[in-house]
């Protein structure tokens, strides 16, 4: 949220006091009377003038009581309204005015500031084009038309009678600063900084001009010229409070968000319902990590503004990442009903349902921003990735995929093509990882072991971050590359510009359509060859992607027509897991001393799909003795999943829950569970690998996309694929058989830690030469085409 200023028109407040002009045609001899009128009108103005309106009020009240119709009494009684802010009243009077002379363009011209004041931009414009026709030319009209015009949103008629303005005074620096403003909203940035400087030539120590510049450095994200220029007005004026905040959106486009939080509150100090600071103090707060500050930030500002959209937004997104579902939704859906055809309000709502398992109605409401807004690159990307959990075959999301490319990455590729490179087939490779998820989060447990194990006599690596709130994970990945880039502060461009110029050679792609993606940075093709691995094995759907990462069970022969990328099968797995902990231990079996198994799946309520429920049922009905124990976040949505799992026969006396925990504590979590369930569609990935970690097996259902493969591909590594089933009667068969083997549970508790150590999913020198072979092969085909190229 950035903050300008528009140069009012002071046309009417300079001289709305004066004594009325005789009217013309009348010849006089003598000096005529002054009537009891006019000496009561003129001192009403001398004590307007003064200041004193309770006393102009009154004079002027016995003018009207006198003649109610007269004309200036009325005008002039409407202009104290206004200034007093009662412009309701103003504009009655005012009103009254220019019907008993229409012909003034004085009054046409008081009328449309009384509007004006009211937001009723369409009218004050007509208001002041009738000046215009009563006064032709008038450059303060022109200014005051040009304010509703922009005001009302009518951007390109605003930029005309602007224009028209300039014209008539060449170098005023309001006409250059309001007419920088309209080409500003409207994404002429450069044009608007040039009227800008040009404001601030002509009028150096007016800090608005120096504001409104600041804004558009803002707004091309050249933070180090808005730091300069909006410090300079805050020298000029130290108490602006816009200058404060735009400062300190300058400062936090530059990441430094605590120097920022000091400028919000300069900012709300001088003016303590100012909205939008506080909504953007809480943005800065939560980019700290100080989520209670940031939620106490949001609720301020809409204390301040109850309807404030952009702060009921930021709130709910808080919120969820609190684990604070139901509230989420609920602070969410108050900004719908406030306005309902809000893109971002959807969007962020889909993702809430989504994480409380709310899968089909998250879909909905993606589609419905999309309706909205088909502009929005992140919000098709959050449905291409939703349609993973909810698809049972690979088409659906493979043209919704193709959508987006077409939408979005095709037109990049027309406008850029990869830099030029030694297509040397066997010299130093430069490999750039692009990543929101170097930190705590669980693509650390794949991307460390192979960041560790990379050959660097053969590669010499680079990191893209764009992580938001560095920590220690963070820290430790940089130290495993030689050439680490904090880019959460560059736009796509921007980071498309650094990759050229780091001459990097393979670009990988390490979160795809997931949050914190940079899809459109590989839309650009800043690399000559860029492959997709980790976030998920399925397609970006982006044509200048060339390869994914895969293995032979994600993706068998046949499967390559789900992709838009040519798949690079790895030898052994597509995951290479690293738990980066040893605890806590694998404890005894939980069904030895209970007497009963209980089931468990700790995957994101997103997969509990209707599918997945049908496909447990059959377990729950032939194990009635087993309990059964999810994540889900508590609330409603939790008590909506026990009706959902009734509705498919399993009895929620059965089913106790946990919320989502830390890591430490999500692990011991395992040692109430005797082996777990698979989702359907998308098996669970990293939850299964948890599970087997921790000496839990999973009874997986094998599906018709790569996500829905993904149990197969990991029980294949530790020959357990007898519990990976292709019907839902063989899986019902496999957890049953299962259940009532304890013996081969106890000892798979046993001994499935050390069997997964010993596997491939957990040797990361042969999979670290495994990917680079992959690398190798993709860059020999990129050698062979530039090499054929040149010899055509």
């Amino acid at each position: 949220m950035v903050q300008g200023k528009i140069e009012r028109c002071s046309i009417g407040r300079r001289d709305e006091t004066r004594p009325a002009r005789r009217p013309l045609g009348t010849c006089h001899t003598r000096k005529p009377t002054i009537s009891a009128i006019d000496r009561l009108l003129e001192t009403a103005t001398a004590s307007h003038r003064a200041g004193k309106l309770a006393e102009a009020r009154s004079l002027y009240d016995e003018v009207l009581a006198l003649n109610p119709a007269h004309p200036l009494a009325l005008f002039r009684k409407g202009l104290l309204e206004l200034q007093d802010g009662r412009p309701e009243a103003a504009l009655a009077l005012i009103a009254a005015a220019a019907a008993a002379d229409p012909g003034s363009a004085r009054y046409q011209f008081g009328l449309g500031n009384a509007l004006q004041a009211l937001c009723r931009w369409r009218e004050a414009a007509e208001a002041y084009r009738r000046v215009l026709n009563l006064e032709a030319g008038s450059f303060d009209a022109l200014m005051a038309l040009g304010v509703a015009l922009q005001r009302g949103g009518e951007l390109e008629q605003a930029a005309a009678v602007y224009r028209d303005a300039l014209a008539r005074k060449p170098d005023d620096p309001a006409a250059s600063s309001n007419l920088g403003t309209v080409l500003r909203e409207m994404g002429d940035v450069d044009g608007a900084i040039r009227l800008f400087e040009a404001a601030c030539r002509a009028e150096p120590a007016v800090a608005s001009h120096a504001v409104n510049l600041g804004l558009a450095h803002c707004q091309r994200r050249d933070f180090c010229a808005a730091e300069s220029v909006l410090r300079a007005a805050l020298a000029l004026e130290p108490n602006d409070p816009d200058a404060a905040f735009n400062l300190a959106n300058a400062l936090r486009g530059l990441g430094r968000s605590r120097e920022a939080i000091e400028h919000y509150h300069h900012a709300i100090a001088v003016r303590p319902d100012y909205a939008e600071a506080l909504n953007n103090l809480g943005n800065a707060h939560k980019e700290l990590g100080e989520f209670s500050a940031a939620l106490a930030a949001f609720e301020r500002a809409l204390l301040a503004r109850p309807n404030y959209v952009l702060a009921m937004n930021n709130a709910g997104c808080l919120l969820r990442t609190l684990g604070r579902i139901d509230e989420a939704e609920d602070m969410l859906r108050r900004g719908l009903a406030v306005d309902p055809l809000h893109p971002a309000l959807h969007d962020n709502l889909a993702s809430v349902l989504k994480d409380a398992g709310e899968l089909d109605e998250a879909i909905a409401c993606w589609r419905r921003s999309l309706a909205i807004d088909p502009s929005n690159p992140a919000t098709h990307g959050n449905l291409c990735f939703a349609l993973s959990f909810q698809s049972l075959e690979p088409q659906p999301i493979l043209e919704e995929c193709r959508r987006w490319n077409a939408r979005f990455a095709a037109p990049m590729r027309r406008v850029a093509s990869a830099p030029a490179a030694d297509p040397s087939p066997h010299r130093r490779l430069k490999i750039g990882y692009v990543s929101a998820d170097f930190r705590d989060h669980c693509q650390s447990l794949f991307s460390v072991p192979l960041l560790t194990h990379h050959d660097r006599s053969a590669f010499e690596i680079f990191g893209y971050s764009s992580v938001e709130r560095a920590d220690e994970q963070t820290q430790r990945i940089a130290r495993l590359v030689e050439v680490w880039r904090d880019v959460h502060v560059l736009d796509d461009a921007a980071l498309c510009a650094l990759i050229r110029e780091d001459r990097i050679d393979v670009l990988v792609d390490l979160t795809m359509h997931m949050a914190g993606g940079r899809p459109l940075v590989f839309a650009r093709k800043p690399a000559p060859v860029q492959i997709a691995w980790l976030a998920y094995p399925g397609t970006t759907g982006i044509d200048a992607v060339d390869y994914r990462l895969s293995d032979p069970r994600l993706d068998p022969q046949g499967f390559d027509s789900h992709y838009t990328e040519r798949t690079l099968r790895l030898p052994d797995s597509f995951w290479c897991y690293d738990p980066l902990t040893a605890e806590p231990a694998v404890n005894a079996l939980p069904a030895l001393e209970r007497g009963y198994p209980t089931l468990g799946c700790l995957n994101n309520p997103c997969k509990l799909t209707d599918r997945t429920l049908e496909l447990w049922s059959g377990v729950a009905r032939a194990l009635p003795d087993a309990r059964l124990l999810l994540m889900a976040p508590p609330g409603r949505h939790r008590l909506r999943l026990l009706e959902r799992l009734a509705a498919h026969g399993i009895d929620g006396r059965r089913v106790d829950f946990v919320a989502f925990r830390p890591r430490a504590e999500y692990l011991r979590t395992y040692h109430e569970i005797d082996f777990a369930l698979d989702t359907f569609p998308y098996n669970g990935h990293t939850t299964s690998l948890d599970a087997l970690w921790m000496g839990v097996p999973t009874v997986t259902r094998i599906g018709a996309t790569s996500v829905g493969r993904a149990g197969l591909s990991q029980l294949f590594h530790l020959d357990l694929t007898d519990l990976a089933r292709e019907s839902d009667a063989a899986f019902v068969d496999a957890a049953v058989a299962l259940a009532r083997d304890l013996p081969r549970l106890e000892a798979l508790r046993r001994s499935l830690r050390a069997r997964l150590e010993r596997s491939p999913l957990m040797d990361a020198a042969r999979f670290a030469r495994n990917v680079e072979a992959a690398y190798r092969r993709a860059w020999a085909a990129h050698s062979d085409s530039m090499h054929g190229s040149h010899s055509q």
